[in-house]
């Protein structure tokens, strides 16, 4: 036997290293190998972060720095049958380099800052990365009367032509269709897209989008964002502020923490950065000037909504994914025109400055009450303060590295589906916190509240945000819970605390929700795993003399089985919120009190 096995057949063997083995790939056919390193996750479309939608981003992207420098008040976008138009009515790219600006990496203007100042695209790889990735890439520039078009697939020219165009109005024109080589199924949200260009419309005002047909135009910026956000939850009138290099937008609503909208460039920053925090200096610095106190950080801003935009010439990210900005010599400059800003729409807006004052006050309060709940709590927690009954912690955490961007904690339901992940899961980045059963719906309840619920202050103890969001211990936080009726209503009070008490988290698009699969179809050699009765009747149909399992709950997977789950295959639904001012109402209807309309839509919808 030992024999047999040391043997190696012809041909199974390491391949030999020599020059042979030593590739030089175009920079499209990189892209088109390595593509998670220019447009992050592929997805399908049902994310609004998937690939499909950062090739539009980067296409519009272009158009939109063409109207930053002051050419072009109109965008045109159009998607049907997954394909993509985009017109804009900028300068147009210089007729002689249509071809190597789309398809030559590191060639463009957005180095030269007499031509692009405060670029939002990529930086010479945009633009290249929709050709390559595309299984048909149309661009026509129009200049003077003038036109010069190419069409590629997959980055390869296959067609171009020039001419008179006498009739066009300057400007570039782009078309695509994504390679399903690449992406595999797929489609576009029309929800996705037009929440883009609605932000695309706020933080460049003066600029219209048409989108299949909708116009998205703002007048007001920042303040009319933050005003379709918050809606009639404002406890005041928003306060605004807008300079040549900066703009900011701030209230306060009915909810706990803080939520903030923060840009760079026009490039969303999830988790904020100098820009943020310095916006956040500022209103406090602003705050006490005004009112001539001294009140704490916590008590003015508990209850924020704010949305902050700059423009930089050289941002600095801490990730490829560019969700931070870095660069730390802006926060003086910063601090100083929010603090001017805002004290500036105090003294002329008496009405909104009392009703801030108010609001500090009363949080003023309520931390003080909360202060003492809290006390009693923590001594009641004192002997398991670092560990916590229900967490099987992880050994990284967020903060730490690239180990820590992978760290997530998994919220499950009792003590048997909890086993089989402890045995399944990366003892480096992924932890486990066990729910003993259904936890409490906290709608409507005070933060208190919390406090007096060993379980859920447990959760917040293990998930590190008990003071602030901003020392959260994971990158993601997972709902694993049974796909049936109770495990659905334990996702939905965990999803109302975490909407009711920290909004910001998920905002900040740190919740997701495991998809398990609910049957196993296997025979002798082969086992498969269904997602929807679809999927298992597919394979009924292909794999003969199936045996079909149903999942009953996520106990019932072995170890073994639930380790290609939350591993490199894992599926995960983001939990997102089109808008926050939609939560209270969606709240209200679903973890409020049995009224008329909630009975009517149960029994209708019941499955």
């Amino acid at each position: 036997m030992a024999t047999s096995r040391s043997k190696k057949p012809a041909g199974k063997g390491p391949a030999e290293y020599d020059e042979s083995k030593v590739k030089t790939l175009s920079s499209l056919e990189h892209i088109r190998l390595r593509t998670g390193m220019y447009i992050g996750r592929i997805g399908d479309g049902s994310n609004h972060d998937d690939g499909i939608y950062v090739l539009l981003k980067e296409v519009v992207d272009n158009a939109v720095d063409e109207f930053i420098m002051g050419h072009g008040k109109k965008i045109d976008v159009k998607i049907k049958d997954n394909k993509v138009t985009v017109r804009d009515y900028g300068r147009g790219i210089p007729l002689g380099k249509v071809i190597e600006c789309v398809s030559v990496i590191n060639t463009g203007a957005k180095y030269n800052d007499d031509v692009f100042q405060f670029s939002v695209g990529l930086n010479g790889v945009g633009t290249k990365a929709v050709n390559a990735l595309s299984v048909h890439f149309r661009v026509a520039a129009f200049r003077g009367g003038k036109f010069m078009e190419a069409i590629f697939s997959r980055g390869k020219l296959k067609k171009k032509r020039e001419g008179s165009a006498r009739k066009e109005a300057d400007g570039t024109f782009v078309e695509f269709i994504p390679d399903e080589e690449i992406f595999g199924e797929f489609g576009y949200n029309d929800e996705y897209v037009e929440q883009r260009m609605w932000s695309y419309a706020c933080l460049n005002s003066g600029l219209r989008l048409n989108f299949n047909n909708q116009k998205f135009e703002s007048k007001r910026g920042l303040y009319d964002l933050l005003q379709a956000e918050v809606g009639d939850e404002a406890e005041y009138d928003i306060g605004h502020y807008k300079s040549k290099y900066l703009e900011c937008a701030f209230t306060h609503t009915k909810s706990y923490g803080e939520t903030y909208f923060s840009f760079v460039n026009g490039q969303f920053t999830s988790d904020g950065g100098t820009h943020q925090s310095a916006f956040r200096e500022g209103i406090l610095k602003a705050v006490n000037e005004y009112f001539k106190k001294n009140y704490s950080g916590v008590d003015v801003r508990e209850g924020i909504a704010g949305a902050v935009a700059v423009k930089l010439k050289s941002p600095v990210f801490e990730s490829q994914t560019k969700n931070k900005l870095g660069n730390t010599e802006v926060r003086s400059w910063i601090v100083q025109e929010v603090r001017s800003g805002v004290v500036d729409f105090l003294h002329k807006n008496r009405e909104a400055s009392k009703a801030l004052e108010s609001k500090i006050l009363n949080n003023e309060r309520l931390r003080k009450e909360l202060n003492t709940v809290k006390k009693q709590a923590k001594e009641a927690a004192k002997k398991v303060e670092l560990k916590i009954p229900n967490l099987k912690d992880c050994k990284h955490h967020l903060g730490d590295g690239l180990m820590g961007e992978a760290s997530t904690i998994f919220i499950t339901e009792g003590q048997s589906a909890s086993g089989s992940m402890v045995a399944a899961r990366d003892v480096y980045t992924q932890a486990i916190f066990s729910l003993r059963g259904k936890p409490q719906n906290v709608f409507g309840r005070n933060k208190a509240a919390l406090y007096k619920n060993e379980e859920l202050y447990g959760l917040m103890m293990a998930l590190g945000i008990e003071d602030d969001v901003e020392n959260l211990r994971y990158a993601k936080i997972v709902i694993a819970t049974d796909a049936d009726f109770d495990g659905f209503h334990i996702r939905n009070l965990l999803l109302t605390f975490f909407l009711n008490y920290f909004e910001e988290l998920v905002v900040a698009n740190r919740l997701y929700i495991l998809e398990t699969p609910l049957f196993r179809v296997r025979n002798k050699s082969e086992t498969h795993y269904c997602y929807t009765d679809k999927e298992r009747d597919g394979l009924v149909q292909k794999v003969r003399n199936a045996e079909v399992t149903r999942f009953k709950g996520l106990g019932e997977i072995s170890p073994k089985e639930f380790g290609q789950f939350i591993g490199d295959n894992i599926r995960l639904v983001d939990v997102n919120v089109r808008s926050i001012k939609t939560v209270p109402q969606t709240l209200e209807f679903y973890m409020g009190k049995n009224t008329p309309e909630r009975r009517e839509y149960i029994m209708e919808n019941l499955v």
